[in-house]
């Protein structure tokens, strides 16, 4: 708490309030005691609330900045894979050589799902969504590990979380092959990761898979860049479901289905249904003035970023790994690809897109890079998930053990006052 007070005047009346500074960001107002005097605030959106205290993600988005526990992120992706980001969220450190070798073991040995759930994808129709089957399917583990349920034992949620990292690749393969008629692949704990993710992906019983390595690269780099965003939609949506005491496979189904709006996850698959309705290289530059006339209802999909108001860091990591990937897979003339790296010469260079600093985003380039490696756009939210779920947990397992409330928003309410049922 720092020494200055907010006055508030309201009513004829004057209220000091708190001051918190955190680490970095700007300060806050403490108003939790407004209630008492008979009054809430108002912020829809809760854009200019700060709902809790985390010492996990920090983004200034006016520089361009995104770090985890301290480390930017562009460190991280050059440096790091996704399982020591995993460890660096969960545990506030990056492992040590022996933790880092014990956290893989570890993980792998949870890559399996239980037998019995294969059955549940049976369930479904064949092409429901995958991000259908993944709700339902990650809310189902709940009913297979009831000795992770005690959200006040420390070791529990360590092993929840081990559980939760290791068997979403396998629940995320699975939704493809499911969709697509394929058997299931089991998990190779031989394999990195990310490589173990494509290989159920791609592989099939009757033939060796061998996973490109510039590919499993470029796929723990998507990884890494999407494991934790600080208080978006969907990680609030899991700390508001935790606060009840929900069980961690409940609330991280919640974040999922919080994530399946296409205004949260679904940007990378928007970006591809937009350089599909472009059609062709030829068209770009009608396209471009069209999105630039306010009247007209077309939009350029993956520029600019609602938090960041300068270049989004992810994004320069991606870029570079779309490159490498499109030469590696020798796809610098595919169609759509071509059409994608039109827009973004146009968005470096042109005045309007720069004063407005409406750069490609990391959802630009990573929906180039996942439709090059042949992922259907049906697929992004899901991979989103996947990486995602170690930022979810651990905002859930942060909150779940220091002082928590359970959640509760008020309104400001404009309906209809008191009024009595109509007598015969």
């Amino acid at each position: 708490m720092s020494n200055e007070k907010a006055t508030l005047s309201v009513g004829g009346r004057t209220l000091e309030l708190p001051v918190y500074s955190g680490t970095q960001g700007p300060d806050v107002i403490d108003v939790r005691n407004l209630v008492t005097e008979g009054w809430f605030t108002y912020d829809p959106g809760f854009v200019s609330t700060a709902a809790c205290e985390s010492k996990i993600t920090f983004i200034d988005g006016a520089n361009g900045v995104l770090l985890h526990r301290g480390y930017p992120i562009e460190q991280l992706a050059n440096n790091a894979d996704y399982l020591e980001v995993c460890y660096l969220l969960l545990h506030g450190e990056l492992p040590t050589a022996e933790e880092n070798e014990r956290f893989r073991r570890t993980v792998n040995n949870h890559t399996m799902i239980h037998d019995q759930m294969s059955h549940f994808f049976n369930g479904f129709r064949r092409d429901a969504h995958p991000m259908a089957i993944m709700v339902g399917v990650v809310g189902a583990l709940s009913a297979f590990y009831h000795d992770t349920m005690d959200l006040t034992d420390e070791h529990e949620r360590e092993v929840a979380a081990h559980r939760l990292i290791a068997k979403m690749p396998t629940i995320a393969a699975m939704c493809y092959k499911y969709s697509i008629g394929q058997p299931f692949m089991y998990p190779r704990n031989d394999l990195g990761y990310a490589e173990n993710f494509l290989y159920m992906m791609f592989g099939v019983p009757c033939e060796e898979y061998k996973v490109n390595p510039v590919l499993a690269k470029a796929m723990d780099k998507i990884f890494i860049l999407h494991a934790d965003h600080e208080q978006n939609a969907s990680t609030s949506t899991v700390r508001l479901a935790g606060s009840t005491g929900a069980n961690p496979f409940a609330v991280i189904a919640a974040g999922i289905a919080a994530l399946w709006g296409p205004a949260h996850g679904g940007a990378n698959e928007a970006v591809l249904n937009m350089l599909n309705e472009i059609g062709d290289e030829s068209n770009v530059e009608r396209c471009v003035e069209r999105a630039k006339d306010k009247d007209d209802p077309f939009r350029l999909m993956g520029f600019g970023h609602r938090v960041y108001k300068n270049f989004d860091p992810r994004a320069r990591v991606m870029r570079d790994t779309a490159h490498e990937v499109l030469q590696e897979l020798g796809l610098e003339n595919d169609p759509l690809l071509r059409i994608a790296q039109r827009l973004e010469q146009i968005a470096l260079e042109d005045e309007y897109f720069i004063e407005r600093k409406l750069y490609p985003n990391v959802d630009f380039y990573s929906g180039i890079i996942l439709k090059a490696i042949g992922i259907p756009t049906s697929m992004f939210t899901v991979i989103f998930a996947l990486s995602r779920t170690i930022g979810w947990f651990s905002h859930w397992n942060e909150m779940v053990s220091g002082n928590y409330r359970i959640g509760r928003p008020r309104q400001l309410y404009s309906g209809y006052t008191k009024r009595d049922y109509p007598s015969e």
